[in-house]
């Protein structure tokens, strides 16, 4: 073999061999909201018309009336022949606030949530302590998020997942 058919076979093997390499695809270039998000349960929906949060973090506090607005669930409506696929959001009769925070790390958050009800009275008083979550969306290679949710039912607030 001469030396242009030599070099030919050393770059069809070095392009195979890199063909061969996972594909790995780029890290999403998104920032994490520092917040702590509530759902109110679609049992007690009904009943909530505000909620104010307030949550301690490392000795810093914030607190604020939510917004809320209408939860809702992903449909899974499956993939095409070329893998491409869908989905859709259905209403799920919850209620979804955030409450913007300057940092949001791994250490414990208090929580406490007043209201008022939709017959103008006021929601009791509920408290909560727990850890953020941390949860990798992208693959570990692409770093953690920290996840600070609670549920408010009538039972009071739970951390979700829990």
């Amino acid at each position: 073999m001469g030396r242009p058919g030599l070099l030919i076979a050393l770059l069809t093997t070095a392009g195979l061999a890199t063909a061969c390499e996972p594909y790995a695809p780029p890290c999403p270039a998104i920032a994490q909201a520092t917040v702590v998000s509530v759902t109110v349960a679609a049992s007690y929906a009904p009943d909530v018309r505000s909620v104010h949060l307030k949550a301690c973090q490392d000795g810093d506090c914030k607190e604020g009336e939510l917004e809320l607005r209408p939860g809702s669930v992903s449909i899974d409506q499956g993939c095409d022949a070329y893998g491409a696929c869908s989905a859709t959001s259905s209403p799920d009769g919850t209620k979804v606030g955030l409450l913007m925070l300057d940092v949001l790390t791994e250490s414990a958050i208090d929580v406490t949530a007043t209201g008022t009800a939709t017959n103008g009275s006021a929601l009791p008083v509920r408290t909560l302590t727990f850890l953020p979550r941390a949860n990798y969306p992208f693959g570990e290679k692409c770093g953690r998020f920290l996840d600070a949710s609670v549920v408010l039912d009538r039972d009071g607030l739970r951390a979700l997942g829990s």
